[in-house]
């Protein structure tokens, strides 16, 4: 099995007897190393509850998931596979925001850095991930800067180096473009299919955003809490 995201059969129940709400319903999913996939649908459908048992947020019911070729959650075999859920979020998932959520108060490497430093990292490799990571989303020049002092779009840069910084195989991006103007919705989508390539990452993005969605190779749609798939227009950002 590839180091993407695999999902089988994964359901969500909230509450017991006549109140039990099925969140989500024999989900199936594959996203391949390399791949961004959107995943779209009304509110209430179960996006949100998707992106938490795939983030190690809230346990499914029942089913299966495998993150970067691990198997994380079986509810065949106990649940969780790990009993350290932190480290598991630290370590091989990246986490992208409709808002950037910087640290006010740490410079853009520190809070780059600050993840793989986390995760026992030594200072310097962390600080050289970080302005590596920069150079590549070509805000290397503002290094040095406080969060209040950058664009918009260049805070959205330094929260997705930030996402990569521990080299994850999984990022979950949650409207990732949901404040930006076309222009740099598109340019995010292009720095998200180039660092996904770049990194033999698997991205799934979450969004409502209809200026995204023709960028995408391939699209869930989720209703009711089951999935579906189709294939996308996958028009050219490059």
């Amino acid at each position: 099995m590839d180091k993407g995201i695999h999902i089988e059969g994964l359901s969500k129940r909230y509450g017991e007897g006549d109140t039990a709400v099925e969140a989500l319903k024999d989900v199936n999913m594959s996203i391949a190393p390399g791949e961004v996939v959107g995943l779209v649908g009304p509110s209430g459908s179960g996006k949100t509850t998707l992106l938490k048992c795939l983030g190690a947020v809230i346990e499914p019911t029942r089913g299966r998931m495998t993150l970067g070729g691990d198997v994380i959650y079986d509810s065949k075999q106990n649940g969780w596979k790990t009993k350290d859920l932190r480290a598991l979020r630290r370590d091989s998932i990246g986490f992208i925001f409709q808002a950037p959520y910087l640290i006010p108060f740490l410079d853009v490497t520190d809070n780059i850095a600050l993840l793989p430093m986390l995760a026992g990292r030594p200072n310097g490799a962390s600080r050289a991930r970080a302005l590596e990571l920069l150079q590549a989303l070509d805000v290397a020049h503002r290094a040095r800067a406080q969060p209040s002092e950058l664009s918009g779009g260049e805070q959205q840069r330094v929260s997705i180096a930030r996402a990569l910084a521990n080299q994850p195989p999984v990022i979950l991006a949650d409207e990732p473009t949901a404040p930006l103007d076309s222009e740099r919705a598109l340019a995010v989508m292009r720095i998200l299919n180039q660092m996904a390539s770049q990194y033999q990452t698997a991205i799934i993005v979450v969004t409502h955003d209809e200026k995204i969605i023709p960028t995408f190779k391939r699209i869930y749609h989720i209703r009711d809490g089951r999935t579906e798939e189709e294939a996308g227009e996958g028009r050219d950002i490059f």
